[in-house]
């Protein structure tokens, strides 16, 4: 394998722009491709959302030694940012500093072995990887030595559907329902739900954060209701850890979203399991999969996590869980029935290896299903994976994190607050949460 080849990062957001930075410490050469047409274009578009971390563990370690050699002024390390400030203060900037080894406008469409589809043995592992781009020009093909899937996994939301799949006539209602957390400062998307009723489905930290949002929408618009759809026959721990949890800022969401589910304001509805939305009279109504219908609800805003994209990847040989389509490696230690963020292990590239050597999936895709995916947790797995493409494999076993404890991961932080501000703390270290996609929202 040609070494001056460079190694290939898909995605230039959090995770990938890390991985690009520690790939370059190591003196190898890099290539970040991105189908967005700004660096951390999936962040963008959850900007209003305030994050769990503190700037001290957004900042991943290469990456802030790249940024400090072009005098960048790190933020300060005890502020919450919102995505957007994420984006502006630190994600940018680093995908300026890391220059042209970040193609934007670039979609990766395909992944193979050169000359070999997925059934082929003959001397595969010495073949580079070829990827199919697509770009303003056309397609092209992009050789790589190694390549680092990070892109994500914001492009799959979950549907509404109990079972997986989408409700029946979830398409036909499709101008009625958004998978993401509402921007309720933005006038169009305010005026949407404003004295009107929306229904929210999901348990995770982006459902609790757009039920804060509309608590707080109906204390100024009369009219304003939520109702709260939970697949589990109970609220159960959704509210997370409160004052006890080592995330100061994602205790301070579960409190403020059972203070706004107390409000009068917002309507639980539990074991329900959708498998019909049916359009009527302008709104949707709910069916479960036990015959039982909500009342028609004007807006339905979906959060039931997301999903890994594999379609552009069905000829390389990847060695995924059946159950969370993460690595099987790593899938015992994310297993969501067993684990929150604290308790899964760190872990990088012997967790993260596939069949196909020297192919690696890291960030919230990594995690295939699991919702509880944490920043700091992908940039450990950037550290790894780049250390052992660098061959030292002492490095990349080495553990160098260690995570917070209570709550269940992964989703977004609030709108306004930080924890301070909501007058109760919390101490420890913090991260960010991704998306619950988080899984919830923000990732990282």
């Amino acid at each position: 394998m040609d070494e001056r080849q460079p190694v290939v990062v898909i995605g230039a957001g959090p995770v990938g722009l890390a991985a690009a930075a520690e790939i370059a410490e190591r003196g190898l050469p890099v290539l970040v491709l991105e189908k967005g047409n700004t660096a951390a274009s999936a962040v963008t578009e959850w900007g209003h959302v305030r994050l769990f971390s503190m700037w001290r563990d957004l900042v991943a370690p290469a990456a802030g030694r790249l940024l400090a050699t072009t005098g960048w002024r790190r933020p300060a390390d005890d502020g919450y940012p919102t995505g957007a400030e994420w984006v502006s203060a630190y994600l940018e900037p680093l995908a300026a500093a890391l220059g042209e080894r970040v193609r934007l406008g670039a979609e990766v469409t395909g992944v193979t072995r050169k000359g070999r589809d997925r059934v082929v043995d003959a001397d595969r592992a010495d073949r580079p990887f070829t990827l199919r781009v697509r770009g303003a020009d056309g397609e092209e093909i992009v050789e790589a030595r190694a390549v680092i899937d990070a892109s994500g996994t914001w492009g799959s939301p979950n549907p509404l559907g109990g079972d997986g799949l989408p409700a029946l006539g979830e398409g036909a209602a499709a101008g009625h329902i958004t998978y993401r957390i509402p921007d309720l400062t933005e006038e169009a998307r305010r005026s949407r739900h404003a004295g009107r009723t929306t229904a929210v489905v999901g348990r995770g930290h982006s459902a609790l954060t757009a039920l804060v949002a509309l608590a707080d929408l109906a204390e100024q618009e009369p009219g304003t209701r939520a109702v709260w759809v939970v697949r589990r026959d109970g609220i159960g721990d959704a509210f997370g850890g409160g004052a006890n949890d080592q995330l100061a800022a994602r205790g301070a969401l579960g409190r403020k979203a059972r203070r706004a589910v107390d409000s009068g304001h917002i309507t639980v509805v539990t074991g329900f399991r959708i498998q019909r939305a049916r359009v009527e009279n302008g709104g949707v109504v709910l069916v479960g999969d036990d015959g039982r219908a909500l009342e028609p609800v004007d807006e339905v805003v979906a959060l039931t996590g997301f999903r890994p994209d594999l379609s552009f990847l069905s000829e390389i040989r990847l060695g995924l869980d059946t159950t969370l389509e993460a690595p099987v490696d790593l899938a015992p230690l994310i297993d969501p029935n067993v684990h929150s963020c604290g308790t899964v292990y760190p872990h990088g590239a012997a967790e993260l290896s596939h069949p196909e050597r020297d192919f690696y999936v890291a960030g919230m895709k990594s995690y295939g299903r699991a919702p509880t995916f944490l920043a700091l947790t992908g940039y450990e797995q950037v550290r790894s994976i780049a250390a052992e493409l660098a061959g030292d494999h002492s490095a990349a076993a080495r553990v160098e994190l260690v995570l917070p404890e209570t709550g269940v991961c992964g989703g977004s932080g609030l709108f306004d607050a930080s924890p301070a501000q909501e007058g109760e703390g919390c101490c420890g270290p913090s991260a960010v949460g991704t998306v619950d996609a988080e899984r919830a929202l923000p990732l990282a």
